[in-house]
């Protein structure tokens, strides 16, 4: 043979044994596995009765983990002495539930997974396993079911908890801040509809609540809640329907703080409209205060002259006229504030907006005529001033018209603050759009229930614009910018003109709200016009 061609097959024959190697020792990967996994046997089995066990274990066909067990798991009752389950972040073929707390006698007890068993390889989980046992000679097999509905938001939350309390010879309507319920459920991270199951017959409360701390007692100051207006009676084919509400807080006043020099912060919880705070110290004959709303934190800020000799203070806090609080305050060296004035908005301005000034001290006096308006043709613009002494605001009101500036001048001493203090020269500038820059919309509603509030909001459910009625009529609203709304109809079943939230002890439900189904698309140059069919 050809020495050339001798050499040639033989590194044709090496390369086709490579080629071959590498083909054996290359997996395929096969199909991926789907299959969630499987239970093999539970020691002792699922719906056992006459349980007396401390501790459960459940066997798998493959290794398995468990993820997010603190969100997933719900034991229904609740125990006062959470059980322990193994392994957590680790694979296994069986889970090992450790029981400290004593079990209540003749008393079906569930543990609800959720999603949270999931196979080892590829996540696949085990849905809403539920381990059922008994201390009685039964299981209790009747249920309650119903939907979660969010007061205010178009979409309620996840993780919603729904709980049962029992009414018995020790039931108060203050269970719900006190103790545990004896049953409860999770809608988890994708349900709006509940199913506690597994209960015994009886007459009941039904509460859901937002339960951010997962310690089923209710907070108001950080757990939403919603309860169906009676007892119920279990068996029962109602499907319940629970509306999830913030309350308002109730009132609370904190310890004062010296902020500057004649300067005092009164924090607060709840309803500031209806809190006094009297100074109980012996002043001067020439002694002054006034209060103001802080902007951005709950606080009433309250302002006195002149400084006084004294080296505490006391306060009396009261609400509704009714004492809450005394305060002792030591008073320290401290800088007085100063008078800065800010103009809002500032640049752009809408021509639904109305431009204010605010200031970092109390306005005392306002000389109108060391303030002018005019717009870009020098021309002078009418207007009028309001002062709001609470929030600190002083409201300019004057007519805009499209593709316009304005200059707003205040020459020396046009303010002087609660300190006696003037500003200097200041200018600020505003210019309007053109008409066509904005977008229009108008509702009509049908079958609606007067008076009502109807609001045009983001997706967050901040409010861009609002209109109150009282009557059938088309409701217009101007100059929106581009962009999707959501559409909201509040109830003001009360007449005064705001949205009123529930209240769990005074049994009282959340004034209703109905969105309409859909986004509405607001484009610049463009009118839009809906139709909203309320459901009564």
């Amino acid at each position: 043979m050809n020495k050339v061609l001798s050499n040639s097959l033989l590194v044709l024959a090496i390369a086709l044994l490579i080629v071959n190697c590498a083909n054996r020792g290359t997996p395929s990967g096969g199909e991926k596995d789907m299959l969630p996994p499987e239970i093999i046997r539970s020691e002792p089995k699922n719906f056992s009765t006459n349980f007396n066990s401390t501790e459960i274990k459940i066997y798998f066909n493959e290794y398995i983990k468990i993820k997010d067990l603190s969100k997933q798991l719900i034991i229904s009752p609740p125990m006062n002495t959470p059980p322990e389950i193994t392994p957590l972040g680790t694979a296994s073929k069986y889970i090992t539930i450790k029981i400290y707390d004593t079990l209540a006698p003749n008393t079906t007890y569930a543990f609800n997974f959720g999603n949270s068993i999931v196979d080892n390889n590829e996540g696949n989980p085990f849905p809403y396993f539920k381990y059922v046992m008994s201390t009685g000679t039964y299981i209790d097999s009747l249920k309650v079911t119903g939907t979660i509905l969010d007061a205010e938001k178009k979409t309620p939350e996840n993780f919603v908890s729904v709980a049962l309390y029992e009414v018995d010879s020790t039931f108060t309507d203050s269970i719900i801040y006190k103790q545990k319920p004896k049953y409860v459920t999770n809608t988890l991270d994708s349900l709006t509809t509940f199913s506690i199951e597994n209960l015994k017959a009886g007459k009941y409360l039904l509460v859901a609540m937002k339960d951010n701390n997962q310690d089923f007692k209710f907070q108001q100051k950080t757990d939403k809640i919603g309860f169906y207006d009676t007892l119920i009676e279990v068996p029962t084919d109602t499907s319940y329907v629970l509306k999830l509400f913030q309350e308002d807080l109730d009132f609370k006043a904190f310890k004062p703080r010296l902020i500057s020099e004649g300067k005092i912060a009164f924090g607060y919880e709840g309803d500031y409209k209806n809190m006094s705070i009297d100074l109980l110290t012996e002043t001067p004959d020439d002694y002054a205060y006034t209060i103001t709303k802080d902007e951005k934190t709950d606080s009433l800020m309250y302002w006195y002259k002149p400084k006084l000799e004294s080296d505490s203070l006391q306060f009396r806090v009261s609400y509704k006229q009714q004492v809450r609080d005394t305060f002792d305050l030591k008073i320290t060296e401290k800088n007085q504030d100063t008078l800065v004035l800010k103009g809002v908005p500032s640049g752009q301005i809408n021509f639904n907006e109305t431009f204010y000034l605010t200031a970092t001290t109390p306005f005392s006096l306002i000389n109108k005529d060391l303030i002018s308006i005019t717009d870009k043709d020098t021309l002078a613009v009418a207007f009028n001033t309001a002062l709001d002494t609470l929030n600190n605001t002083l409201r300019f009101e004057f007519e805009k018209t499209e593709s316009n500036k304005y200059f707003i001048d205040l020459l020396p001493e046009a303010i002087t603050d609660f300190f006696g203090d003037t500003n200097d020269t200041l200018q600020m500038r505003l210019q309007t759009k053109a008409f066509d820059d904005y977008g229009n919309a108008r509702i009509i509603l049908k079958n609606a229930q007067y008076p009502i509030i109807v609001q045009l909001t983001n997706e967050k459910g901040d409010v861009k614009a609002e209109k109150y009625s009282t009557e059938p009529e088309p409701l217009d609203f101007t100059y929106l910018s581009n962009g999707k709304y959501l559409l909201r109809v509040i109830f003001d079943t009360n007449g005064n003109k705001k949205y009123d939230t529930g209240n769990y002890l005074k049994k009282q439900q959340p004034e209703r709200i109905s969105y309409y189904p859909k986004p509405i698309d607001v484009r610049v140059g463009w009118d839009v016009v809906e139709e909203f069919t309320l459901v009564d």
